[in-house]
C-alpha cells in the first residue's frame, strides 16, 4: 500500500499579508515628505529675495577733462554776460538816454507855379533844428535824408552833410528845396491851386536820420524819423504860419 500523501504545509497568516497586492504604490517616510516642503519653501522664498535685491548698477564713468573744460568756459561765459548786463542796465538808469529833436522854427515860400495841369514848379527854404536833449551823451547824425511832401506826393528831397553835437547842443541847417517838373496827379495840382488862392499852403517834412551814440567808449547807433507839418502864407513872401513836428525811432 502506497503512504497516504502529506498534507499541504499551512502557512501562517502573517506571510500571506506580506504577499505583494497587484498595484505597487510608493509612500514616502513622513521625515522625507516634511524635508520635500523645506526644500520647495527655501526655494521659493530665495527666488523672491533675488527679485527684490537691487539691480546692480555699472560704476560711473570718469568725466574727461575736456567736458571740464567746456563746462568752466560756459559758466564764465554766462557770468560775463550777467556782469554786462548788469552794468549796461545801471548806465542806462543813470544817463537816461533821449532821442535827439528835429523841427522847423521858420521857412520861407518864395514860388509855386503849374507849367501844366500835372508838373509843380516851387522853392521853398525851411530852418532845421537839430537838438541834443541829452545831459551827458554825444551824438552825431551819419546820415541825413529830408524830403518834402505835397499831401502824400514828393515834389523834392536833399541829402545832408554829417554833423556832431555834444551834450545839450543844438544846430540849425538852413534847407532848400527846389521842386523842378515834378509830375502830380491832376487831383493834387488843382489842390495846390486852390491853397494858394486862399493865401494857406501846406506842406509835409519828412527825414530820415541815422544816429550815432557816444558814451565813453560805448557807441551804438540807431535810426531816427522826424516829420513836420507847415502851413504857410502863398508866395512870393509865403512864411510859417503854424507848425507840428514830432520825433521818433
Amino acid at each position: 500500500m502506497h503512504p497516504l500523501p502529506s498534507p499541504p504545509p499551512h502557512t501562517p497568516p502573517s506571510v500571506r499579508q506580506s504577499k505583494p497586492s497587484p498595484r505597487y504604490q510608493i509612500v514616502l517616510p513622513m521625515h522625507a515628505k516634511n524635508q520635500q516642503d523645506l526644500t520647495s519653501d527655501s526655494l521659493l522664498h530665495s527666488s523672491k529675495l533675488r527679485s527684490r535685491e537691487p539691480p546692480i548698477l555699472r560704476q560711473p564713468r570718469r568725466t574727461k577733462p575736456i567736458v571740464w573744460c567746456g563746462a568752466v568756459l560756459c559758466m564764465m561765459f554766462s557770468l560775463l554776460l550777467i556782469f554786462f548786463g548788469v552794468a549796461t542796465l545801471t548806465i542806462f538808469i543813470a544817463v537816461q538816454p533821449r532821442i535827439p529833436v528835429f523841427n522847423t522854427p521858420a521857412a520861407s515860400l518864395s514860388a509855386i507855379y503849374l507849367s501844366s495841369p500835372e508838373f509843380v514848379n516851387g522853392d521853398i527854404t525851411f530852418l532845421a533844428n537839430f537838438s541834443n536833449p541829452n545831459r551827458k551823451l554825444s551824438v552825431r547824425f551819419e546820415y541825413l535824408y529830408v524830403e518834402l511832401y505835397f499831401s502824400e506826393s514828393l515834389i523834392a528831397s536833399q541829402v545832408l552833410q554829417p554833423f556832431s553835437l555834444s551834450p545839450g547842443q543844438a544846430r540849425f541847417v538852413s534847407i532848400r528845396m527846389l521842386s523842378n517838373m515834378v509830375h502830380v496827379p491832376p487831383t493834387l495840382a488843382m489842390e495846390l491851386r486852390n491853397q494858394e488862392q486862399r493865401n494857406r499852403v501846406v506842406y509835409t517834412i519828412k527825414g530820415t536820420f541815422r544816429v550815432k551814440v557816444k558814451l565813453g567808449l560805448v557807441h551804438y547807433s540807431y535810426w531816427m524819423r522826424g516829420k513836420c507839418q507847415l502851413e504857410m502864407t502863398s508866395p512870393p513872401n509865403g512864411i510859417l504860419v503854424s507848425r507840428s513836428c514830432r520825433t521818433k525811432k
